[in-house]
């Protein structure tokens, strides 16, 4: 039986158990069998703008979407110009 198959990509991060941890939600309406391909850079090192995509886009930082984490305005503090 042959498959037509969609290719969707998507970021993650393997965690300390060496499980995959996908970034953001599959864009997907139903449960089912999928084929995974990992794609893992030549080099430990990740770029900054990786992480900070990652940052972004991990669920654990939702709340600092919440109103109540503003703590500070544009109006606080002095300019800082090294």
């Amino acid at each position: 039986m042959s498959m037509n198959l969609k290719a969707i990509e998507v970021e993650g991060l393997i965690d300390e158990q060496h499980q995959l941890q996908l970034c953001e939600p599959l864009p997907v309406t139903s449960p089912g069998r999928v084929r995974v391909i990992i794609l893992i850079p030549d080099s430990a090192d990740i770029e900054e703008g990786e992480w900070l995509h990652a940052a972004t886009v991990n669920p654990a930082f939702d709340s600092l979407n919440d109103p109540a984490e503003d703590l500070y305005t544009l109006a606080d503090g002095q300019p800082f110009n090294d």
